[in-house]
């Protein structure tokens, strides 16, 4: 069995149409549960959760137009889960609880894109890589992951090493290979689902999510895990699986894990 949850229709109208494209594109690649997960900034509703000005220009949404594109898709017989992506900000942990029981998801995303103002994945902002020191960044970044999952607040963790999008990557396998050991008895610790993705193959880093001896630690601590693209186009949806199925394969996963009302089921990979 495959999955993609983790899909973004932002670029286009909240529509079933628009919807569709995504679902056609699902089918095409034998994607037998798929998700929207929208990027929970863009909507009006959680402007206390998370406010600065790059995130005040897209906040331009609602939760009920999202969440009526999927009902009425849901209606018509298109098999949809209702997710959302939500990042996580330190110190607001009530607030996001709150927010998460608002609306019926089948799963909410939870990542970290933010550090403090610096959003370390926007192009916008790639410049400020070159005065950042690349180890105090990572240890930035994965402090704050290990504070969500602690929060146990999510259904699953994206794009676990997301921070080194832009291919800035520490010349230090110790250390980062005591990170991925951390994390992954955290993720085990705390009962957390992580995220294989292949968007890292269409970033600058070219490479999956998380990293092999990530994901192998992961394994290690028997870390259950998803599989999704984070597409924001169509033609994104289940892209790269062949390699995403052979990557968690090779870590030693035989199995998925699937979302409903945020309870889980056990499948088999591929």
């Amino acid at each position: 069995m495959l999955t993609d949850y983790h899909t973004h229709t932002e670029r286009g109208p909240y529509t079933v149409a628009w919807l569709e494209d995504f679902l056609k594109v699902a089918k095409s690649r034998n994607i037998e549960e798929y998700g929207v997960s929208e990027h929970a900034y863009r909507f009006k509703e959680t402007a206390h959760l998370l406010d600065n000005p790059w995130v005040r220009e897209r906040k331009t949404e609602t939760l009920d137009e999202y969440y009526a594109m999927v009902q009425d898709a849901r209606k018509v017989g298109h098999r949809v889960k209702f997710g959302v992506e939500l990042d996580y900000i330190p110190g607001i942990d009530h607030e996001l609880e709150a927010f998460i029981k608002s609306y019926p998801f089948d799963y909410v995303i939870g990542s970290v894109h933010w550090l403090g103002s610096f959003g370390f994945d926007l192009a916008e902002m790639k410049e400020q890589w070159a005065n950042r020191d690349l180890k105090k960044t990572y240890d930035e970044y994965f402090t704050i992951l290990s504070q969500m999952v602690e929060s146990q607040l999510f259904d699953f963790v994206g794009h676990a090493d997301v921070i080194k999008v832009f291919g800035h990557e520490p010349d230090d396998p110790v250390f980062l290979q005591e990170w991925y050991e951390r994390l992954a008895e955290l993720f085990a610790k705390h009962d957390q689902v992580v995220e294989v993705s292949t968007a890292g193959l269409r970033k600058p880093v070219g490479k999956m999510y998380p990293a092999p001896d990530f994901l192998k630690a992961c394994y290690r601590h028997q870390v259950p895990i998803v599989i999704n693209s984070d597409a924001h186009r169509p033609e994104d949806v289940g892209a790269d699986y062949d390699t995403a199925v052979s990557y968690a394969k090779e870590a030693g996963y035989s199995s998925l894990i699937t979302f409903e009302s945020h309870r889980r089921s056990v499948v088999p990979l591929g």
